[in-house]
């Protein structure tokens, strides 16, 4: 009987609290193996880098790839903070350094041709011969990945095309799915042929694993609270699975290197001190406030509409975590108060459904709503604050809202300029409905807000 030992992780999301850990678990861990005979992976399963993070945004996820070289990473899938949240040029050669397989079937350049450092799957082969094929696939977000250059293929389809491939070439085959809990179920009971699934993206948890048919489904949730270990036991006459089982690891019960504290603050000085380069010198502070109008809220609304070219504007003022002193404000202070990955984006809306949108927007529940996932990376909600819009009435109607100065018309078509987030069918019916949406990639949020504040205050 031969044992393989796979260890996996998802969705750390440059959350390195416990990343010291994780990585002298694994590093520890395959010397144990080895030295017992066994045979050990470790896969990353996608969105280990998140722009939240100075480490991650200055070194444009280039850091991320150094961890896990040191960590003795086999083969990463990406995630869509890998794939959207970072220019084409950055993503391109974010892997230039890896000593791991980067698997990504169903990610291409405009061409068709697959970038040159991502293949669809690889080949691991045991001492006694096992052939072990992985295969990774990532969150099928077409249209994003377009506005960046990009070409992504339907995942189901592709992996139907790489199963094809490797049809009597493998012994067990292993899929990295940064797909989500639902994709996964449904490719173990479509795909029988794959013997393991490792997950992530919806930051589900599997502490024992899951089994469907024949497939063993495993998860490890986020931030590194887990870490993910499956044992694989194969016939060596047949190369057959014999057994499997997983298991998940709470990170915070596993012993922590001595100089824990040291390896996360170096990693978070080490991004602050490569983004303390100066924007701009304020003459003023720019006060922000999650629960009223403030200066610097107002400006980041006000150069979102100018930004998108649009008829208004509405944005949360959670987003700022913080307002500016004045002096020297640095990329780092920036990314400090606005960490979120959220694009600019506009929405097509007729004037009916704007006053839709406008009459929600003054719902009382939103300024102490926590908000969680969609890119947002602060706490709560906060108030709702505009741009060319004004209500004239305590309790609004059509009648009572002015769009850029004019009585707002039901009949006439509005560009309304927002994060995305609005987009993604929490909030507001109107706007996820809508047809015509356009997002600004990849600038996000705190680009737009440089932009306006070097507009207001010049380059001084």
């Amino acid at each position: 009987m031969e044992i393989l030992h796979i260890y996996h992780t998802n969705d750390l999301h440059s959350h390195f609290e416990h990343w010291p850990t994780i990585s002298s678990l694994l590093t520890e861990r395959r010397k144990w193996h080895e030295q017992a005979g066994d045979e050990v992976l470790v896969f990353d399963i996608g969105d280990h880098m998140d722009r939240w993070h100075p480490f991650s945004d200055a070194t444009r996820g280039k850091g991320n790839c150094r961890l896990l070289n040191e960590a003795g990473y086999d083969a990463v899938t990406i995630g869509n903070n890998e794939g959207i949240t970072l220019s084409y040029e950055d993503l391109d050669i974010m892997y230039e350094k890896a000593n791991f397989k980067v698997l990504a079937a169903n990610l291409y350049r405009q061409d068709g041709k697959r970038p040159e450092w991502a293949i669809p799957s690889a080949m691991y082969i045991t001492r006694t011969g096992t052939r072990i094929g992985v295969i990774g696939l990532t969150v099928f977000f077409e249209h994003f990945y377009e506005l960046l250059g990009w070409k992504l293929t339907e995942p189901f389809n592709e992996l139907k095309n790489v199963l094809k491939e490797l049809r009597g070439k493998t012994d067990i085959i292993i899929l990295l799915s940064h797909l989500g809990i639902h994709d996964d179920e449904a490719i173990a009971r479509h795909f029988p042929e794959i013997d393991v699934i490792l997950g992530g993206h919806t930051h589900h948890l599997l502490h024992e694993g899951k089994e469907i048919g024949n497939c063993l489904l495993a998860a490890a949730g986020k931030h590194g609270l887990f870490a993910g270990h499956i044992t694989l036991a194969i016939d060596t006459g047949t190369k057959k699975l014999a057994g499997k089982k997983a298991i998940l690891y709470d990170v915070n019960d596993l012993p922590a290197p001595m100089d824990e504290k040291e390896q996360i603050d170096r990693l978070y000085s080490a991004g602050k001190s490569l983004l303390e380069d100066s924007v701009i010198n304020l003459p003023i502070a720019l006060p922000a406030d999650h629960f009223k109008d403030s200066r610097l809220t107002g400006l980041l609304c006000q150069g979102l509409k100018q930004w998108c070219d649009a008829d208004c504007a509405l944005v949360n003022a959670g987003l700022l975590l913080d307002g500016l002193p004045a002096g020297t404000v640095t990329h780092f202070d920036l990314l400090s108060i606005c960490p979120h990955p959220i694009n600019p984006c506009t929405v097509e809306l007729t004037g009916a459904e704007l006053k839709e949108v406008l009459l929600q927007s003054r719902d009382e529940k939103w300024p102490h709503m926590q908000i969680k996932g969609l890119g947002f990376r602060g706490t709560v909600m906060g108030k709702m604050i505009y741009d060319g819009i004004e209500f004239k009435r305590e309790l609004p109607a059509a009648e009572g809202i002015n769009i850029m100065g004019a009585p707002l018309d039901i009949e006439k078509r509005y560009k309304l300029a927002i994060p995305d987030m609005f987009t993604f069918g929490r909030f507001f019916p109107e706007i996820f409905r809508a047809k015509k949406k356009h997002y600004w990639f990849p600038e996000f949020l705190r680009d737009v807000l440089k932009w306006k504040i070097l507009q207001e205050f010049g380059e001084g």
